[in-house]
């Protein structure tokens, strides 16, 4: 193993834009910087041209596109050289199954049914079509199936491909079709013969639990640390295995115990992870909550709660909108997975209750979690349970036959990988873009109907953290954020300036009203968090704005959606974005956002320094070092200009760098004050006091940020200081020393943060 994870820096690979070979070259830049370790995207072998590596085909392999095997061992050649590392996403829960002859697993599956010697590798319900086929819903409806054609040894529908099993061929296309151990059908019947990442068809899940897949998919895994290649791995969705404990525990023992394994583990605001667990942490998604939400300020929360509010947005009965929307996602959206479990446990229970599935959906609703039962989590279930049978007395008797047949290991295993995809479509994939009062707080693994983080909550969980994982990652931005960092701290102003924000809408709903009050009030937001500083709107930013609406807006399934788009709805949308950029009110958001950059890019170097600094290792996403404007996937994931970085970073003067590479480099040069030397909050006295949040890290480093800038401006620090401790402190940011009780005003002359370490230590 090399040096110890200090920080990373997450950097998404693609075939067509960036490759192992591209990182190599990026590695001078990144030392500069001061990261320990580069954070890959996935690297094996994905579906031809996959943007993201996510649809792995392949896991045995280390895909070509992105440079192979000799790419990856060059590129840990040239890091191990420079006393660097890396780390590699993996993705255990699923396979890409989209194009099927990509996947020999798959292809096989498919070609030999139960005969495969791959069919133990996937989760088929081999039970749901009568004569044992697997269900593939693929089409566009069932009749499409007469317009399959016979091309040599395949099936064939346009793009779609599909194996011909030996002996089965002759004939039309249709009755060809009739004779494979697969049946094509309609997408929109919402029935689905196999386990899926959530609902999404074109990704297969894998049976992690069998040891013989757990193996076959690891090899290559297993080689990179056999090799000494990689120094960790990020795990992908782990909540979807069948077992995901069990499988932590063989992957620490494939990887050894110095490997660093964070998980991509979504906590809810008052779950903690799991203990027991042989792993580092999770991915950062905590943290990211409350380093934002500490710079939310409580004092504009009845103003836009009453803004949403008018908007249609239920924000006292939000609880009860989640539970209509889960409700929706586990009866509609995950019908074929519900009705699997209900015949799992009517197995498993010896009978049958016509409410079954209308308890399951209910009892989903009172998990709050992605699924409950890990050790720590073992009374959830019992008390969903009991605030189920509460709120419908009706559903006692269906739910005792639920509890009857969770003793048997399927239907438990499958209740719980039913909740995770529940929460995640009902809730991030849906709730989260109807939810109008401060849209910078529905982010992933966020709480939105909690407006902000006070300090107190934010000390305690650091110094938890501290504790119990003082090696998880921290991060701000990752390729499933719904806003890049500085756009959620622009919008997050607005919580310093209600009552300017609403007169603002209400001029411009008054010039040029949105087709819908709340995805106006929604989409208002957002535009305002991207809104170029000079006021011009060029051909990209045009199309980012018209492609995330379209997304949101279907997201949301309020007037539009996926499944059945709205043609006039999402039109006069599009018209209206174009009025938007095009007239009056362009000018007066290029007025708003000039008068609250200040108060933004305070509030965007704040919560990057806390970031940075405060217990876990933090992870930079892919040129987050300087100012961005990235809203929700694919948006996130464009092409980085390094070049300009690389300029940035000689001259030394673009503030958010000066603080990326400052905390970077400190934690490198005293790795000790940040892996084990502890937090303690550190408060300033004062008539601002409130406006600063600081903090030790051993004792040798001192953190402080601004925060709640605009009224700040107004009246100043006043008699506002901060007692150091004993010693001489030098700003590593400005190089300034100070000494003692140290006016406030005078430690943020330059910058509204300060990072402060003991110069005679």
């Amino acid at each position: 193993m090399g040096r110890p994870v200090l920080s990373t820096y997450r950097l998404q690979l693609r075939g067509d834009g960036f490759t192992l070979g591209d990182a190599l070259e990026l590695l001078d830049y990144l030392d500069d910087l001061g990261v320990s370790h580069v954070y890959l995207s996935p690297i094996l072998t994905a579906v031809q041209g996959s943007t993201h590596g996510y649809d792995v085909t392949d896991p045995t392999a280390v895909s070509a596109e992105l440079g192979g095997p000799e790419g990856l061992a060059a590129l840990s050649r040239a890091a191990r050289d420079r006393g660097m590392g890396l780390l590699v996403d993996i993705v255990p829960n699923h396979v890409g199954v989209e194009r099927p002859e990509l996947n020999p697993w798959w292809w096989d599956l498919l070609e030999h049914g139960r005969g495969s010697r791959f069919a133990r590798f996937f989760d088929v319900d081999w039970d749901l079509d009568p004569d044992g086929r697997i269900v593939l819903p693929v089409l566009g409806s069932d009749e499409d199936v007469e317009a399959l054609t016979v091309d040599g040894d395949t099936l064939t529908l346009g793009d779609l491909r599909f194996p011909i099993a030996a002996g089965t061929g002759g004939g039309t296309g249709a009755e060809v079709h009739d004779r494979q151990h697969y049946r094509l059908v309609g997408w929109r019947r919402n029935v689905c013969g196999y386990r899926r990442f959530f609902s999404i068809t074109s990704l297969a899940g894998l049976r992690q639990e069998d040891p013989d897949v757990f193996d076959a998919s690891h090899v290559e895994v297993k080689r990179w640390f056999d090799e000494n290649l990689v120094d960790g791995v990020r795990i992908d969705h782990p909540d979807g295995l069948a077992d995901p404990v069990g499988y932590l525990h063989r992957l620490r023992e494939l990887t050894g115990p110095q490997a660093y394994i964070v998980i991509e583990k979504i906590l809810a605001v008052d779950e903690a992870l799991e203990p027991t667990l042989p792993v580092d942490g999770t991915t950062g998604y905590d943290v990211l909550r409350e380093v934002g939400g500490v710079f939310v300020d409580p004092a504009g929360a009845e103003t836009l709660t009453a803004l949403s509010d008018s908007a249609g947005f239920e924000n006292t009965d939000v609880h009860r909108v989640e539970a209509e929307l889960k409700t929706a996602a586990a009866t509609e959206t995950l019908a074929s997975e519900l009705a699997r479990l209900r015949r799992a446990v009517v197995a498993a229970a010896g009978h049958d209750h016509p409410r079954l599935p209308e308890a399951i959906a209910a009892l989903l609703t009172h998990i709050h979690v992605y699924r409950c039962d890990y050790p720590g989590l073992s009374a959830m279930l019992s008390t969903a349970i009991a605030e189920t049978v509460a709120a419908d007395p009706d559903l006692a008797a269906p739910l005792q036959v639920l509890v009857a047949g969770l003793g048997a290991e399927e239907p438990a295993t499958r209740l719980q990988q039913l909740c995770g995809a529940v929460t995640a479509k009902a809730v991030e994939d849906c709730l989260f873009y109807r939810d109008t009062r401060l849209v910078s707080l529905n982010e992933v693994g966020g709480s939105p109907q909690r407006f902000g983080v006070s300090a107190a909550e934010f000390h305690h969980s650091a110094a938890e953290r501290a504790r119990r994982w003082p090696t998880a990652m921290a991060t701000l931005t990752t390729h499933d954020t719904k806003r890049g960092e500085d756009v959620r701290a622009r919008i997050g102003v607005l919580s310093q300036v209600p009552g300017l924000w609403a007169e603002m809408l209400a001029g411009w709903e008054q010039t040029t009203p949105c087709p819908a009050p709340d995805s106006g009030l929604f989409l208002w937001q957002n535009i305002f968090g991207v809104w170029p500083a000079d006021g011009r709107v060029d051909r990209s930013l045009r199309d980012r704005l018209h492609g995330y609406a379209e997304k949101a807006l279907r997201e949301a399934a309020v007037h539009t959606s996926w499944h059945e788009p709205e043609a006039e709805f999402e039109a006069a949308i599009h018209g209206w974005i174009d009025d938007v950029l095009d007239g009056p009110v362009a000018a007066e958001l290029t007025a708003l956002t000039a008068r609250l950059a200040p108060h933004a890019h305070s509030d965007a170097l704040g919560q990057k320094l806390l970031a940075l600094t405060v217990p876990g290792v933090p992870d930079v996403y892919q040129g987050t070092e300087l100012w961005e404007d990235s809203l929700v996937d694919p948006d996130n994931r464009r092409p980085v200009d390094y070049a300009a970085r690389r300029a940035a970073l000689a001259a030394g003067e673009h503030p958010k760098l000066r603080v990326v590479r400052a905390a970077l480099q400190l934690r490198r040069a005293r790795p000790e004050a940040f892996l084990s030397g502890g937090y303690a909050p550190v408060s300033a006295t004062g008539a601002a006091a409130d406006h600063l949040v600081g903090f030790r890290r051993g004792p040798d480093v001192l953190v402080a940020v601004t925060r709640w800038t605009v009224t700040l401006s107004e009246s100043g620090w006043q008699d506002t200081a901060l007692a150091l401790p004993e010693g001489t402190w030098t700003d590593r940011l400005t190089g300034r020393t100070h000494v003692g009780s140290v006016p406030v005003a005078e430690l943020f002359a330059e910058l509204p943060v300060a990072l402060l370490e003991r110069a005679d230590a």
